[in-house]
């Protein structure tokens, strides 16, 4: 499983990085056949004082992507509410696979 994380308009810290690979690691458990996953934070409203943070995280599976986007005041908590629905998509789409 090949992971890149890429930052839009900051810099992350060791601390955000560790805390994405660690979550992601999780992925393994649902789905073996993972290719690539690509995780995507940006800032936005940066003209204002108040910054929004956007974590999209996209899954290559073999002839499959799975696609989750969350905005919020924190990365952590966008990336764990991006994470918690492509748990969910990778579950109902082997749920599909199965039946």
């Amino acid at each position: 499983m090949n992971v890149k994380i890429q930052t839009v308009r900051f810099n992350a810290d060791e601390k955000l990085v560790l805390y994405i690979n660690q979550k992601l690691e999780k992925l393994k458990i649902f789905n073996d056949r993972i290719v690539e996953v690509d995780v995507f934070l940006k800032l936005d409203n940066v003209i204002h004082t108040i910054k929004d943070k956007i974590a999209e995280i996209r899954v290559h599976v073999p002839r499959h992507y799975f696609f989750a986007k969350t905005t919020t005041k924190s990365f952590e908590e966008s990336f764990d509410e991006a994470f918690d629905s492509l748990l969910s998509q990778i579950k109902k789409k082997k749920k599909k696979q199965a039946a």
